[in-house]
């Protein structure tokens, strides 16, 4: 089975492009409490987007769904979520959940109008998965690297997978049946961790859904939506491509590339580690 690729943008002719190449899902995000101080030091990707472009969106979507990330759960949440209803989206994904309350919350509100998707992304969250996994009205779950880390006092991101603690969160979430990916990913033959190393990973893991990161199509780096779709078209297409092997590696290959990838992201997390020194 192919990952569900998602791709985070809040313009209507990209949207269409990524759809027209087989992504999965267009991703609105409209989180913007606590991410600046949370993110301040780290090059990742600080959106603007607003609720107003979810009804944008919505009209060129025909084949990919829309997915909104909204903001942490907060006084104003009931009010954003059902604004976010009402304007379109097919899925609403929960960030920076620390409790069963605050999940419950979320789950009661959008009371089964449209697909949830929770982030986990605090150690919080990993500590009381076993509790939220209860709970009815949970569509599927995505681990996201970049804010575990941070929360977890790590260096890099892929330490989580070389720690085992992407192991041990997919292991909870495939044991009771539940959806789950992780992380994104780059061009294939590109990536700090190369593309191809990571799918491997997901495939290992059962993971069944990725983020396309932003060095997988960086808009602001192209003159006109014609480029932008040349990409599109080119490294989906090698995307899935290498699917294909993925989908066909044993046990013994797919061990052998997360060792791999353990020896990788150990040397840079030790290099960030004596930088900082």
């Amino acid at each position: 089975m192919s990952l569900k690729l998602m791709y985070i943008t809040n313009n209507p002719d990209v949207a269409v492009i990524a759809q027209r190449y087989g992504v999965d899902r267009i991703w609105i995000d409209i989180e913007t409490l606590g991410k600046e101080e949370r993110q301040k030091d780290m090059n990742s990707v600080k959106s603007n987007h607003k609720i107003e472009d979810i009804e944008k969106i919505v009209p060129v979507l025909n084949q990919s769904d829309l997915l909104v990330r909204v903001n942490p759960w907060n006084k104003n949440s009931k009010e954003e979520i059902n604004r976010v209803i009402a304007a379109g989206a097919d899925i609403i994904m929960l960030p920076m959940w620390k409790t069963v309350r605050e999940v419950e919350g979320f789950l009661t509100e959008v009371a089964g109008r449209v697909q949830t998707s929770l982030l986990l992304e605090t150690k919080e969250a990993e500590n009381c998965l076993d509790d939220v996994l209860k709970l009815n009205g949970i569509d599927e779950i995505h681990i996201g690297l970049n804010d575990l880390h941070l929360s977890y006092g790590l260096n890099f991101m892929f330490e989580l997978l070389s720690n085992g603690t992407i192991d041990r969160i997919c292991k909870k979430l495939a044991e009771v049946g539940m959806p789950y990916g992780f992380g994104g990913v780059a061009r294939i033959g590109e990536g700090i961790i190369p593309a191809e190393k990571v799918i491997l990973e997901h495939y290992r893991l059962k993971s069944t859904r990725a983020i396309l990161s932003r060095s997988f199509c960086n808009v602001d780096e192209y003159s006109n939506v014609y480029e932008v779709d040349d990409v599109f078209r080119e490294h989906v297409k090698k995307l899935r491509m290498f699917e294909d092997v993925a989908l066909k590696a044993d046990m013994e290959t797919l061990m052998k590339n997360h060792q791999e990838v353990v020896t990788i992201v150990d040397c840079i997390a030790d290099s960030k580690r004596r930088t900082q020194k």
